[in-house]
């Protein structure tokens, strides 16, 4: 009898582990698919992602992740990420399904998410008064000015990699709220992408008092998904049949943007 108890209690237990292992290995294309919805994260950050007269969602990457979204057979939610620094934990959560707002490919991106294929180049720059930018051409230059930044971004990520950090560097929710700090005068400047400065900055513009100065570096952006999630190859596949046919290279002139690669 203790046998047979054994012998049930081992086939359950073996049961139970094919029930798990199936559970962990489910397709996450699957998952947004079955639900009839990608839910993709960003923060208002023209020309990537901002929203238009009508208070809908527009700019490169809305448009994009629609187009995406379509090939997919789901409809795509955009959800405002209000701490940019907590992209991840609201990916891993399944808050959302993409991080799709001109995230920059860094090792960090690498390692918390299965980042696509890079799609359009961007740089952190140095975005001040314009009759005074040009006065900042160096590292160097730099030291003594206070900056705002939007939190967990590329751009802290620069100045922190130039040794800015601290008391000089005041952390706020997007690059929008960034631009805003130095317009108002409560910081001498910000790094924000460069992407953001040539839509946002110079004559004709929110900003036209502001202007953009030396970079600090240059990168691509991706799109991230969750780790060793299916999506990201079934989203390169379509990006790249959209950048054969001419729809990728015609959305990134309509937003004064350059593609990768």
């Amino acid at each position: 009898m203790k046998k047979i108890t054994v012998l049930l209690l081992a086939a359950l237990l073996a049961l139970s582990c094919l029930a798990g292992c199936g559970a962990s290995s489910k397709s996450d294309l699957k998952y947004i698919q079955d639900k009839g919805t990608m839910i993709v994260g960003i923060t208002d950050y023209a020309p990537m992602d901002y929203k238009d007269d009508n208070g809908e969602w527009t700019g490169f990457d809305a448009e994009l992740a629609r187009m995406v979204c379509e090939k997919l057979g789901v409809k795509c939610e955009f959800f405002v990420l209000s701490d940019w620094s907590k992209k991840f934990y609201e990916l891993e959560t399944k808050n959302i399904d993409a991080i799709w707002n001109g995230m920059t490919i860094t090792e960090e991106v690498k390692l918390n998410t299965s980042c696509s294929d890079p799609y359009v180049i961007n740089a952190q720059v140095l975005v001040m008064k314009a009759d005074v930018v040009g006065d900042y051409d160096s590292v160097e230059s730099l030291a003594a000015l206070t900056f705002a930044v939007e939190n967990g971004s590329a751009g802290q990520e620069a100045l922190a990699s130039c040794g800015i950090t601290g008391d000089n560097v005041t952390a706020v929710q997007d690059q929008a709220a960034a631009l805003m700090e130095v317009a108002a005068g409560t910081s001498d400047a910000c790094v924000i992408d460069i992407t953001m400065a040539n839509a946002m900055t110079g004559e004709g513009t929110s900003y036209a008092d502001l202007a953009s100065g030396m970079s600090l570096t240059s990168e691509e952006y991706g799109i991230g998904f969750r780790k060793e999630s299916d999506v990201t190859a079934k989203v390169n596949e379509i990006l790249a049949k959209l950048r054969a046919d001419g729809t990728l290279q015609a959305l990134a002139d309509k937003y004064s943007l350059t593609l990768a690669g």
